[in-house]
């Protein structure tokens, strides 16, 4: 969506701050011996303690209030009360939701426990990538540029990125255009970032795998030929200057 006035702006840093905390408080509540399915339905009373609605139930009937991927997955998994938490383990927490009319999104890896499989390594360089990715943006940039950086910056800290997973708009849906935001630099593709426009940037980064595959329960998904995965993402206001992060206040980078 395009911001057109101030209360465009109110109810996007509503959606924002919603899903924002939502993650912050899923992250800070997760431990060792939990089931993904008990951190969901936490994720699912704050979700509603802030009046929000699970984009992802409410959109595409998802089995969860969130995404919450384990280790090998790269994307969409499903909370379940058999998946338990290990030590070690890396965790993806996906939360989206819809507040008021306005849509927003965000997520964030992190290990839990003690780093025995070194994982903070591919965690640190998402996060250092969505930084620098998001603050190359503002309007008139090319969004194949900022693709490129992502791209380049994982290969200089010896990684992949997943070329079938992308950023998108969002603000009156979960989904909107600019839709397709690469992971890697597209030459053919001559879209510009537009001012005042709200979109999800988020990192794709992989050890191993370029492709994400979903697998049989129609959902989750796993890497083409396996390795370990970080994604980190904030909602933003793009501007003439640095972008407006709406979603800042989850600490991905605290």
């Amino acid at each position: 969506m395009t911001i057109q006035d101030e209360s465009d702006l109110i109810g996007m840093k509503k959606a924002a701050e919603a899903v924002a905390l939502t993650l912050k408080e899923m992250r800070n509540f997760t431990k060792i011996g939990m089931s993904t399915k008990e951190i969901d339905d936490f994720g699912g009373e704050v979700l509603k303690k802030y009046g929000a609605v699970s984009a992802p139930f409410a959109t595409y009937k998802f089995p969860g209030f969130t995404c919450i991927s384990l280790n090998d997955e790269v994307a969409h998994g499903i909370p379940a009360a058999d998946r338990i938490i290990q030590d070690g383990d890396l965790i993806n927490i996906d939360v989206s939701a819809e507040l008021g009319g306005f849509w927003a999104d965000n997520g964030g890896s992190f290990v839990i426990g003690n780093d025995i499989h070194q994982y903070q390594p591919i965690v640190d360089a998402s996060k250092y990538i969505l930084h620098k990715a998001i603050m190359s943006i503002k309007g008139g940039v090319k969004i194949c540029d900022i693709g490129g950086i992502i791209e380049q910056e994982a290969k200089k800290r010896g990684f992949k990125v997943i070329k079938n997973l992308t950023g998108h708009g969002i603000g009156r849906g979960l989904h909107e255009e600019p839709l397709d935001l690469l992971n890697f630099k597209d030459k053919f593709d001559t879209r510009r970032f537009k001012k005042n426009s709200v979109v999800a940037i988020e990192t794709f980064i992989s050890s191993k795998s370029t492709m994400a595959v979903t697998q049989k329960d129609g959902w989750t998904m796993k890497g083409n030929v396996g390795g370990f995965f970080a994604q980190h993402e904030h909602t933003l206001v793009i501007t003439d200057n640095k972008p407006l992060i709406l979603t800042e206040m989850n600490d991905i980078w605290a």
